[in-house]
């Protein structure tokens, strides 16, 4: 009697248990391999088979592929919450000036023509002065024009007794027009001083007064450079920032690929990294002119409500844009086998029989893929067990 060598007993064993898994590589049939409406080769199949008694067919689970609506275009980009420009304040020193006394802090709620900061300025005397020399001007420019009407009446008067000649009551029309005209520029020279020393903070008529710096709009203090005890002469640099967050932005870069998908009044999803699971609702307001050069996406803004004040600056997130759904098959995600080739599916053919084929992917949503173009409702495709069978022979796929 023959004795096999042990290796030899070992290896028939195994293999007899393990059962042997058949690949049949399909080049033919109509339509397999050539190019879907998606630009790329769309149901290039392989196929798989593993006979009944073989334990792998156990762990191979299937199910019937689903329709349902799925969104056909969207766009996913990144945002931060960014203040309105519309919106902003940047507060400078009307004047220049020791700041005496600085009234709000970084993070105050300020109402509208709230004071908040109090300069000690030579500006102000020199306004106060202004004014009263304006006053003084329109005191005595009234006094002109009364003596002017005066003496026109006079003349008036005496040419109708002929006592005096045609000319000189011309002439005295005149003096009361150039008197008149005298009165509206010291007029105008009065508001003006007024106006500005309002402007200031200023009470007319007042000596040794600071300049107080007003809130032009209500909102929350963002930012503060400045502090009581300073000299300040550059009177165009920032100094404080208010906004009013009632109403944010949120500022995102969309891809070059995807801008035609977003248009000026539409409606986005805004997700944030501080707020996991809530949705907050904007509106497009503005899309840029300009692709960025470096990244090639284009900038995007959306106006979105904040009337709790929960929307912070600088809050990073995304945005989400869905066109109108339309029903497609469906698949879990693990479903999907992602090779060189692109992504496919094993459906199967029969029990114990499955065959790879490629298909075009869309939106995913809650774990379920859109499958574009490869399958139809009611294929069955391997859920679960799907890497046994790309290791049995559909590695290169």
């Amino acid at each position: 009697m023959t004795r096999r060598p042990l290796a030899t007993v070992v290896l028939c064993v195994f293999t007899a248990a393990l059962a042997p898994v058949v690949l049949v590589a399909r080049s033919g049939g109509a339509g397999r391999g050539e190019p879907g409406p998606h630009g790329r080769p769309v149901g290039s199949s392989q196929r798989v088979t593993i006979p009944a008694s073989s334990p792998q067919l156990r762990q191979i689970r299937t199910q019937p592929v689903a329709a349902a609506a799925v969104t056909a275009d969207e766009v996913v980009a990144p945002g931060r919450i960014t203040v309105d420009p519309r919106r902003a304040h940047r507060v400078v020193l009307p004047v220049a000036g020791r700041v005496v006394r600085v009234l709000v802090q970084i993070g105050d709620a300020v109402r509208a023509n709230q004071p908040m900061l109090l300069i000690d300025s030579p500006e102000a005397e020199t306004t106060i002065s202004e004014i009263r020399q304006a006053q003084a001007q329109v005191t005595q420019a009234t006094g002109q024009v009364r003596r002017a009407k005066a003496d026109l009446e006079r003349m008036r008067d005496l040419l109708e007794h002929k006592a005096v000649a045609a000319k000189d009551v011309l002439h005295a029309e005149q003096d009361l027009a150039e008197a008149e005209a005298g009165l509206e520029q010291a007029e105008a020279h009065w508001a003006q001083a007024r106006r500005r020393a309002q402007i200031l903070g200023l009470t007319p008529g007042s000596a040794g007064e600071q300049v107080v710096v007003r809130a032009a709009i209500g909102g929350k203090v963002l930012d503060l450079t400045v502090s009581a005890g300073e000299y300040r002469n550059d009177t165009t640099e920032t100094v404080m920032t208010i906004a009013d967050l009632s109403t944010v932005l949120v500022t995102s870069e969309v891809a070059e690929r995807d801008i035609r998908l977003v248009t000026t009044g539409e409606q986005v999803a805004v997700e944030l990294v501080a707020y996991p699971g809530e949705t907050f609702s904007g509106r497009v307001t503005r899309i840029a002119d300009t692709v960025d050069p470096r990244t090639r996406t284009i900038q995007v803004q959306a106006e979105i409500a904040n009337p709790s004040s929960r929307l912070r600056p600088e809050m990073f997130g995304r945005i989400r844009h869905s066109h109108a759904a339309r029903s497609l098959p469906v698949v879990p995600v693990q479903a999907i086998v992602h090779g060189a080739s692109g992504p496919s599916v094993f459906v199967e053919q029969a029990p114990g029989v499955f065959e790879r084929r490629g298909v075009v992917t869309g939106h995913t949503a809650s774990g379920q893929v859109g499958i574009l173009d490869g399958l139809q409702p009611g294929d069955r495709v391997v859920v679960d067990g799907a890497m046994l069978l790309t290791r049995s022979g559909g590695a290169n796929q």
